[in-house]
């Protein structure tokens, strides 16, 4: 008699790259978008779609390195907008792709808060941020590939780079979507 098996659970890997969409502020959705980072297996393939103005620079640093730490094969696609603090963990990607209608903002840094504190806290705090900037910075250009003094460039005052120009710097492959285009059907 034969043993009646239970059926197979399908793994993420058998059906293809995981696929995640990083849609929105980052602060907002850091925590969903870490969560399923983290059900790609230890340098297991995913792919990154990416609509986002951006958001806090802590959440940006957090994503790059869960990316690095795991040593995913991420793809990152920048279906839309990739500004701001979404910069980084697209930065993280190993393969970048842009289409013609995608925009980047690069600019420096913006501090907000809506703490009430006092003066020693502030300067402590502007102190910590403008060493914080900085490295991010210098972390940025390293994972893009870029010349500091490029990203400097589009950092002051703060620049929309389109996905055809960040292309032409060979930081990621142009997608043609009129290629993606199905065919006409006549009748």
């Amino acid at each position: 008699m034969a043993r009646s098996r239970a059926p197979r659970k399908e793994s993420p890997s058998d059906e293809g790259p995981v696929e995640i969409a990083v849609v929105g502020d980052l602060t907002d959705c850091e925590a969903e978008i870490t969560q399923k980072l983290l059900e790609v297996p230890r340098g297991g393939e995913c792919t990154l779609y990416f609509d986002s103005p951006g958001g806090s620079a802590y959440s940006a640093i957090s994503l790059l390195t869960v990316i690095a730490v795991r040593q995913l094969r991420a793809t990152g696609i920048v279906a839309g907008e990739c500004s701001s603090a979404a910069a980084w963990p697209f930065a993280a990607c190993q393969k970048r792709i842009v289409t013609p209608y995608s925009v980047l903002l690069f600019h420096p840094l913006k501090w907000q808060s809506e703490e009430h504190i006092g003066l020693a806290e502030a300067t402590e705090w502007a102190r910590h941020f403008g060493q914080l900037e900085s490295e991010m910075d210098r972390l940025l250009a390293e994972y893009l590939g870029l010349p500091h003094d490029k990203l400097s460039v589009w950092m002051q005052p703060g620049r929309y780079i389109s996905g055809r120009e960040f292309a032409a710097e060979g930081l990621a492959e142009l997608l043609d979507l009129a290629a993606l285009k199905p065919p006409t059907h006549r009748r």
